[in-house]
């Protein structure tokens, strides 16, 4: 029986039409897209045209909420209450989900973006605000978050499906987490260094750590980061790689 892995996109975060035009050109090698919601980035007609583009190529949507942080780009860590995230997520989703229904589409999964993921990973009041803002408003949605983090457990125990991340272009701390974009090598810029790191957690279920350690991981679906300028080219060759490994592209699809 072939394997099969899902490719995401964190998206919908540009709003002029050469941005639009760069993003475009990510889509037709992923499965699933999480377009912006307009509180980190992008504003209505961005979401509403993305969503139809990734529509249009059979690709799973999916709403990816923030932080209210247009000037940080969702990346700084606010002072935060459970009951403010699990609000600002309500919302989003919500929102996404009637541009999705206009862009003749239907939300399949949430995965929330930057500084919101992060601490949501290891702070599980903040994991469960958001698992409960999923579940409340469609508890057929899926729940991306880091794998092993305390996202997933959160998601879990609110009875949702969820899809263990790991990400391709993202360098990984020994306890598993992202290395933060403050550090210098945070970030891979190099196709093939990511390829090899893909496959080593798709196939093998490990990611090196910076310090050379080996770092157990499950990985259901697999992001890149839409706003690097070499996104289309990394999303085209590790499409290839993961072919070439005999894995398929497959969205992790929602409950009903």
């Amino acid at each position: 029986m072939s394997r099969s892995i899902d490719f995401n996109c964190d998206i919908g975060e540009q709003e002029s039409d050469e941005g639009y035009q760069h993003e475009a050109a990510i889509l037709p090698h992923v499965s699933s897209a999480n377009v912006a919601c307009g509180y980190h980035a992008g504003d209505a007609h961005t979401m509403r045209r993305t969503m139809r583009a990734a529509a249009q190529l059979g690709l799973a949507v999916g709403a990816h909420p923030s932080l209210a942080d247009r000037d940080g780009f969702g990346r700084r860590e606010l002072q935060v209450s459970g009951d403010e995230v699990y609000t600002l997520t309500l919302y989003q989703i919500g929102a996404s989900a009637a541009v999705a229904k206009a862009a003749g589409t239907r939300l399949n999964h949430v995965k929330p973006h930057g500084a919101m993921y992060n601490m949501a990973a290891r702070d599980r009041v903040l994991a469960d605000a958001i698992a409960h803002a999923v579940r409340d408003y469609d508890a057929g949605l899926v729940l991306f978050g880091l794998s092993g983090s305390q996202l997933i457990e959160a998601g879990a125990a609110a009875g949702l499906t969820t899809a263990s991340e790991v990400f391709a272009d993202r360098r990984y701390q020994p306890d598993g987490t992202l290395t933060p974009r403050s550090e210098a090598d945070a970030l891979i810029h190099d196709v093939e260094e990511a390829a090899r790191q893909v496959l080593d957690m798709v196939v093998r279920g490990f990611v090196r750590a910076r310090d050379g350690s080996q770092v157990q991981v499950r990985a259901e679906t697999v992001c890149i980061h839409g706003d690097a300028p070499g996104a289309p080219a990394f999303a085209r060759r590790l499409s290839e790689a993961l072919s070439e490994a005999g894995l398929n592209l497959r969205a992790i699809a929602r409950e009903n």
